[in-house]
């Protein structure tokens, strides 16, 4: 086993959550309001949206772990661009749709340029570009040993 078919995140509002995934461009074909489960399309993965208290039942209906607005989860997710344009561009649309940027675009110690915003339930999202990165035909960063 060598994948990843669905990253599921937690939400507290699944309409806000669902229109502000759609408008910083994933692919989604979901048309209610406020519908009990979203998928988005990407390439190789799914990026899913599941009510927050849900999913705690789901890992354990009997015990679920306690939810926590605090504090930094130790997960981030990142967007990989081909141009450093891209960064820019993505970070401005992250936050016209309710995000808030918490790490303006900017140089890093690895070389590249990097920033971060939080989505509307505070997931955390690093937007970074190198110059030296490959893509494979499926647009899958290519990770050189």
């Amino acid at each position: 086993m060598n994948r990843i078919n669905l990253i599921a995140l937690g939400v507290k509002d699944m309409n806000r959550s669902m229109t502000f995934y759609k408008q910083i461009g994933f692919k989604c074909y979901e048309d209610a309001v406020n519908p009990p489960i979203v998928f988005f399309d990407n390439q190789g993965t799914k990026l899913e949206l599941f009510p927050l208290e849900e999913l705690a039942n789901d890992i354990n209906a009997a015990d679920p772990p306690a939810l926590s607005n605090q504090g930094f989860s130790g997960i981030t997710f990142a967007i990989n661009t081909k141009t450093k344009a891209e960064v820019d561009d993505l970070m401005t649309l992250a936050e016209s749709s309710g995000g808030v940027i918490v790490k303006q675009p900017e140089i890093v110690s690895w070389g590249g340029y990097s920033g971060y915003f939080q989505d509307p339930d505070g997931y955390y999202w690093e937007v970074a570009y190198a110059d030296t990165w490959k893509f494979d035909e499926q647009d899958m960063l290519i990770i050189e040993p």
